[in-house]
């Protein structure tokens, strides 16, 4: 299966150690979404997606085994926090996690960005992107 990452997941050493199986495969940006940081009940952000047909989100595909989406399953505290959606990407099916309702923007914790900062760096994408979505959480490189 495909699944589409775009915050703590793009890094590759979380991944590897997450799920076994995974395998990169190469850089995707999802359109009609945005990228944000938010919680339904906790005090700092994390990344969730809306949408916004005006917008693309800048992230990764990975080929994941049924094994590795339980343990995704499991790390983004799937059905209870986030729930899956799915598009579609050269005639194949790909997965990604939204946070459900009732969430609040709330900007990241250090660590957890510098987890995303390096997976942008491993991904190869521009941290442009990330640094104009920091702004609005007035955080500043």
């Amino acid at each position: 299966m495909l699944y589409f990452a775009y915050g703590s997941n793009l890094n590759h050493n979380q991944m590897r150690k997450r799920c076994k199986d995974s395998k990169y495969l190469y850089q995707h940006f999802l359109q009609g979404y945005e990228l944000i940081f938010c919680s339904i009940d906790r005090e700092e952000g994390y990344a969730n997606l809306i949408k916004n047909k005006d917008s693309q989100v800048h992230g990764c595909l990975w080929s994941i085994s049924g094994n590795d989406e339980k343990e995704l399953d499991y790390y983004e505290g799937y059905p209870n926090v986030y729930n899956k959606d799915y598009f579609q990407f050269n005639n194949q099916k790909v997965m990604f996690y939204i946070i459900k309702n009732n969430f609040k923007k709330k900007p990241p914790n250090i660590k957890y960005l510098n987890t995303i900062r390096k997976g942008y760096n491993d991904c190869e994408l521009t941290n442009e992107t990330l640094k104009k979505i920091l702004l609005n959480y007035n955080i500043y490189e």
